[in-house]
């Protein structure tokens, strides 16, 4: 038997159990067994254009990514923005973005004003995707007045997508990561 979808009066029909539709209603309106149920991407029915054309341009005006980032301080002069690492002086010196400040949360709120300049927008970074350290070091900068974004992937994402950086010991680069960057092209596309 070949399942095909079709629409009843705005409903899908899945025609693999005759009359039942996706939300678990037949199209004679008799609810069908349980074994029909709506999948887990759309228990929860999409955001309208309107709600979900606001809620992702506000992620942008609070996010950056990698390559965006790596990119605008590749131009040469001023980006018009710093970026700062708000990781512990160990994790520094393992690596860092060439040019960053170092100013770990902790100590924003005593240093953040002797280091920044509040007419310049500061992008925060920490570890990775599974460290919340630049949202704690963003969230700190802005509540001090500064304008701020969260370098998304932080550290990891810029070494894995083969960007230069620095250690104690020199400057570092390695191969990019297929998974997380083309090999061979300039950028991703996106």
């Amino acid at each position: 038997m070949t399942a095909t979808s079709t629409t009843t009066g705005g409903a899908r029909t899945d025609s693999t159990r005759t009359g039942a539709r996706i939300d678990g209603t037949r199209t004679d309106g008799a609810r069908t067994d349980s074994a029909i149920s709506v999948n887990p991407v759309l228990r929860v029915a999409p955001a309208s254009p309107a709600v979900a054309a606001a809620y992702f341009g506000a992620s942008l005006a609070f996010h950056a990514d990698v390559s965006d980032v790596a990119a605008a301080l590749a131009v040469d002069g001023d980006p018009g923005f710093v970026v700062l690492d708000s990781r512990s002086t160990e994790s520094w010196d393992q690596g860092h973005l060439p040019g960053a400040i170092h100013l770990p949360t902790a100590l924003i709120p005593e240093q953040a004003e002797q280091l920044l300049d509040r007419a310049v927008p500061v992008v925060t970074y920490c570890w990775g995707p599974g460290c919340n350290g630049a949202t704690r070091a963003a969230l700190a900068l802005a509540e001090l007045g500064f304008q701020v974004k969260e370098m998304l992937g932080g550290f990891e994402y810029w070494a894995r997508e083969g960007f230069e950086f620095e250690t104690w010991e020199g400057h570092e680069r390695r191969a990019a990561d297929p998974l997380t960057a083309p090999v061979d092209a300039e950028d991703c596309g996106c």
